[in-house]
């Protein structure tokens, strides 16, 4: 009774396999290929520092509207999650952000509210990029592959403007409030493509639906993780090593089911840990937190809740700037400043004057944004480590990392230039980071410390992940034809 039990659990742990493989094969494939094109090819997306080298000089002659006075007129109730001044071309404008996702743009020169640009206007802002040549207007989108996430609603439509240059450069102006939300190159377009969209299936049709997307691909790749189950457990159940087969080989299979068994089995762990990291970046169930700073801990850190910056007119810096945010940090209102090769100092923002916080201020303010918790660490890190380190996004170093004992485990990354909460980690985001970046990415420290060990090691898992998915597409295809796969010594193939 117990054989034959174990005979029906094996006939179906080929059948599973066998016939599942047949489709998913391609996109074990797909994925393969793609990611490595996602290598060196990223999805567009504005960095700050090419939004910032898109911005002109604050023309501080211009502000007549006081930081408080916009929030006030913006309804600002609480302490803002961001307040920024910067220039629409030629008009400096006060640009607020909620808690809530709001955002309202406000002029510094009447007080009226901006919700509504002209072509002209998002032209006039296009010719203060600098690749610009001849900025010219392709079209307005509503929603198109490259503005396809929730993320740029709030800015909907956009102005589509190709700024001439060689590269192909478009931007994405925001007919709402004038701000360049993304910009796009010739080549991103066509790499994307191949890289990331049908790697993260990502067509338009698909992904506007956020919910549905992301059911979808959970769906995918939960269905393709159990064929990498199933695939690695048959490989080693035909597998031997020291009873061998009679012509002394390991594998009874012979052709592409031979490259299958023993792709399969070389590359199988990889496999199974690059589909279960995938899928797990998808945070199913919501197993891992979110990401970003909590208004609690935004607001203990500024020491201060009430609406109120500044009430009279900013003061000129001494330094240039494009940017200036008005921020509360230890009870000490300041201005951040970036100019526009992303340099950043602090400023009193009623006088102008540099300002510098020290790192015991920094300390004290860290302390007060986690009420409940006891600070337990404070370092200052000068290189990467495991857990800040620089590969698909740029990190600031040095940088603050103060721990405390709150059941979450909570690090705070603080900029000790600006004293900024660049970012928050608890110890689900540590966990993520050891159970998708590293399993999926492999970024592991050892190897992106050695150039270009990290590049290698993914391009021959790779290879072997592609042979393990062409082999078994092969093999599905001839099966689906009915052709008659004869296996060595009649041995069934898997």
């Amino acid at each position: 009774m117990r054989n034959a039990l174990i005979r029906r659990a094996r006939r179906w742990l080929y059948v599973v396999h066998r016939w599942i493989g047949i489709a998913t094969c391609l996109f074990f494939a797909m994925w393969f290929i793609s990611g490595l094109v996602m290598m060196y090819v990223a999805f567009p997306r504005l960095t700050n520092s090419e939004r910032l080298s898109a911005l002109p000089g604050i023309v501080w002659s211009k502000v007549k509207i006081a930081p408080d006075r916009a929030m006030a007129i913006a309804g600002t109730e609480h302490y803002p999650r961001d307040l920024r001044l910067s220039m629409l071309d030629d008009i400096p404008v006060y640009r607020m952000t909620g808690w809530k996702g709001g955002a309202g743009t406000i002029s510094a020169i009447d007080g009226s509210v901006i919700d509504r640009i002209a072509p002209d206007q998002a032209l006039a802002v296009a010719r203060h990029h600098p690749r610009a040549v001849q900025p010219q207007l392709l079209d307005t989108v509503t929603r198109d592959q490259w503005s396809v996430t929730a993320r740029f609603d709030p800015l909907r439509p956009l102005y589509l403007i190709g700024l001439g240059d060689a590269d192909g450069t478009e931007l994405y102006v925001s007919s709402r409030s004038g701000e360049i939300a993304l910009d796009t190159t010739r080549q991103e377009r066509v790499w994307n493509w191949l890289g990331s969209i049908p790697h993260w299936i990502y067509p338009t049709v698909l992904r506007k639906d956020g919910p549905l997307w992301r059911d979808v691909v959970l769906w995918i790749s939960g269905i393709c993780l159990v064929v990498a189950v199933t695939g690695f457990w048959i490989g080693i159940l035909r597998l031997r090593l020291t009873r061998r087969y009679a012509d002394g080989a390991v594998s009874p299979y012979r052709g592409w089911m031979a490259w299958h068994h023993i792709a399969g089995l070389v590359g199988g762990v990889s496999v199974f840990t690059w589909m279960f990291s995938g899928w797990l970046s998808l945070n199913p169930g919501g197993a891992f937190s979110g990401r970003g700073l909590t208004r609690e801990i935004a607001v203990g850190y500024s020491g201060h809740d009430a609406p109120d910056i500044v009430a009279g007119l900013p003061s000129p810096p001494s330094v240039s700037a494009v940017e200036a945010r008005f921020v509360w940090i230890g009870g000490h209102r300041l201005m951040v400043l970036d100019d526009s090769n992303g340099r950043r100092s602090l400023a009193d923002p009623v006088t102008g004057a540099p300002v510098t916080l020290s790192q015991d201020e920094i300390v004290a303010a860290a302390r007060r944004a986690m009420p409940g918790a006891a600070m337990i660490s404070a370092r200052q890190l000068d290189e990467p480590d495991a857990y800040w380190y620089t590969l698909h996004h740029a990190r600031e170093l040095p940088v603050l990392r103060i721990g405390f004992d709150d059941p979450a485990h909570t690090w705070l990354h603080i900029s000790p230039v600006t004293a900024e909460i660049l970012d928050r980690s608890d110890g689900s985001r540590r966990s993520y980071r050891w159970l998708f970046n590293a399993l999926h990415s492999l970024d592991f420290p050892v190897l992106l410390r050695i150039w270009p060990a990290r590049d290698v090691v993914v391009w021959l898992l790779s290879a072997v992940g592609t042979i393990v998915s062409i082999s078994g597409i092969v093999i599905g295809l001839r099966r689906l034809r009915r052709r008659k796969v004869r296996p060595a010594r009649g041995l069934r193939p898997c």
